[in-house]
């Protein structure tokens, strides 16, 4: 059997099934499946495509995915340097505890490393304490400076119907 290390790698498009099975365990954790609505064709375009939107790095012990991560970057900021933003790490609870985490993790380092990115970010759904302890132990901190914002469909749709009806489209 490999090491953690070892089983780590770069997802392939033949991934995107045993992807979405975890990415589906993930978002019923996360409780959020009801709004899950990646398929395999969603999926191999924005992450294998001609411009894909992500980079995803697998856990794959003897062919079979038991862990994943999704990275997405963000070219640059203040610093003109780029961010990476770790938008999903999950492992498959019979598999946590092996170092497969760890291993992702270092891998997502060597990544942004390589892209020359000065942060690397994520959110941890609060009251995951398993999560909190293991970037803990990784070396992350919560972010004590921000505060994480968001804005669902309807409110997007609220702040642009107000702006359409205080000036006329220009299209």
């Amino acid at each position: 059997m490999l090491s953690p290390a070892e089983a780590v790698r770069a997802a392939e498009p033949r991934d995107v099934p045993a992807l979405l099975e975890l990415m589906r365990e993930l978002a019923e954790f996360e409780d959020y499946l009801d709004d899950f609505k990646i398929d395999e064709q969603a999926l191999l375009s924005r992450a294998f495509g001609p411009h894909a939107q992500c980079e995803v790095l697998v856990a794959d012990l003897d062919g079979n995915v038991a862990g994943y991560a999704v990275v997405l970057e963000i070219p640059f900021t203040f610093d003109l340097r780029p961010t990476l933003l770790l938008k999903e790490l999950y492992i498959r609870e019979r598999h946590r505890r092996t170092g497969l985490g760890q291993a992702l993790m270092q891998r997502v380092a060597m990544l942004a490393q390589r892209k020359g990115a000065r942060r690397l970010k994520w959110d941890v759904l609060r009251g995951n304490e398993r999560a909190q302890a293991f970037y803990g132990r990784l070396g992350g901190k919560p972010d004590s400076k921000w505060v994480a914002y968001r804005m669902d469909r309807q409110a997007i749709e609220r702040l642009v119907d107000a702006a359409q009806s205080v000036s006329p489209s220009r299209h």
